[in-house]
Parts: C-alpha cells; structure tokens; sequence
C-alpha cells in the first residue's frame, strides 16, 4: 500500500538520518569528480548495457500525473507535438504514443544505446515520433526540432542525472524548441528521498548530489532550488511542489519514503 501527499514542506528527518547526513561531509576528490563528468556518457552507455531495455518499468502512470498533457489542448482531438528530453529506452515514450493518438514525440536520450533501444522496439514509427542522441548541456535541439514548435516538454528523472553546474544549459536548450505559453512537464527526485538515505560513505560529490557505484550520478532537488533554476532562464512557474510517498511492505515491516519533486513551468 502507498500514501501520498503534495506540498510545500520538505520531508522531516528522524534524528538517526539527521545525524547521518551530518556525519557524511567527505566529498569525492576533485580528480574522480573530473573523471565521472568526462565519462558520464560512457557510464550511462553502459548501464544500457548492462540492463537492456529492462531496467525502468514503463511509466502508464505520465498521463495520470500530468493531466497537462490533456488539458494543455484548445479542443478534444488537437494534434500535439511533444518532446520527451532524456527518453532513456522509451517507458515513458512509448506508453503516452499508445494511449494518445494526436501526439508526435520527438525524443532524444544522452545514450546512444538507449536511443538504439528505441528505434527497435516494435512500437517505433517515424510516422509518430523522432528519436536522436543528444546531450542537452552542449547539442543544439534546433538541429533537429524547429524553433518555437513543441507543445509540451516532458523532463523526468533527467536533470538529476546531470552536474548542478549545467542545468541551466538544459533548460535554455529546451526554451528555444517549446512555443511561448506552453509547458514543461518536471519529476524527479526531492530532497532526502530514500535513495539519498541510502548511500554509503564516499559517494557524496558535493550538496544533495551523490555518485552510484556504477559511476552515474543522482541529484536531489529542493522546491528553492528548481524555482531559481527556472526562473533565471525566462520561465514562469506554475506548480512547483513536493510529492511525498510512504510505500509500505506489511510482510516486511518497512516503511520506505520517497520524495519527489513535482512541477509545471511555462514559458511566457
């Protein structure tokens, strides 16, 4: 079973994760940090590898939580033209091109091998969408979408996986593409989720941001930070907001917290 709440207040600690975290100041040299930046395409090139297209389950749940999607349309049947920034193998892709027939994705992925994944799977129609690799700090998306053209931008469980320092770069690549008054779509992870908990001693690169053992890496967003991220490059924000699950395991006696942040941010 699952509770679920929205708001504006951060997940509380209990002094034992409190005194956790505090404990946990060493950061990652500087050299290894340079390494895993340099080195971020392959890491994540390889956890297709290693994980195929198995890996995320897919995501039905997109249009439940982002009724957006549907609402964002002038009338029943409009045709919308949307961009999913950091497709991985297509669970969220696929899942919205089945449910919505008046929908063209584009859709690009950091990994090659993702993007490949993609282009295989038996529900790929360049008729319905077109995926290309792209790293969106530095890959110019006017190469392969038209300015001023996309209805809706979906970005989940994307940005976390880039440095702090080049998130803006993502979000002014993707303002260019999305036409004025329409929306990005955000989700991902908030602060002091169960993921953050859960990592052991050296894996910390700098504040909320934390290196996995396969060498990609995790950031967790605060409600300050994601309004400022947005905001400094032209976007108005419409919701911006935590989404704060318990997931409990009866059999196992576990309560496991997950966070998330969840939002909306339209350009004028």
């Amino acid at each position: 079973s699952a509770f679920q709440k929205k708001g504006h207040s951060a997940r509380i600690l209990s002094p034992e994760e409190a005194e956790r975290l505090a404990k946990d100041q060493v950061l990652v040299s500087e050299f290894k940090q340079l390494k895993l930046e340099k080195e971020a395409q392959k890491n994540w090139d390889l956890f297709y590898k290693r994980n195929s297209a198995n890996f995320f389950k897919d995501r039905h749940w997109t249009t439940r939580e982002f009724q957006e999607l549907k609402a964002c349309r002038e009338f029943a049947d409009q045709k919308l033209t949307i961009l999913e920034a950091g497709c991985g193998v297509g669970n969220c892709l696929f899942p919205l091109l089945e449910e919505d027939l008046n929908i063209f994705a584009y859709a690009c992925d950091f990994s090659p091998r993702a993007v490949e994944y993609v282009k295989k799977n038996t529900l790929y129609s360049t008729e319905r969408c077109k995926v290309f690799q792209c790293d969106l700090t530095k890959d110019d998306l006017l190469e392969n979408i038209p300015a001023d053209s996309v209805d809706v931008v979906t970005l989940i469980f994307v940005l976390s996986a880039i440095h702090p320092d080049k998130m803006h770069l993502v979000l002014k690549n993707i303002y260019k593409v999305l036409k004025p008054g329409k929306c990005v779509l955000f989700r991902d992870y908030g602060l002091y989720d169960h993921a953050m908990l859960r990592f052991k001693s050296g894996s910390k690169l700098g504040e909320n941001f934390y290196v996995r053992q396969d060498g990609t890496r995790s950031y967790f967003f605060t409600e300050e930070f994601l309004s400022q991220l947005f905001k400094a490059e032209g976007y108005e924000q419409v919701v911006n907001e935590y989404v704060q699950r318990e997931t409990v395991n009866r059999k196992e006696d576990l309560c496991v917290p997950r966070v998330f942040l969840q939002g909306k941010f339209q350009k004028p």
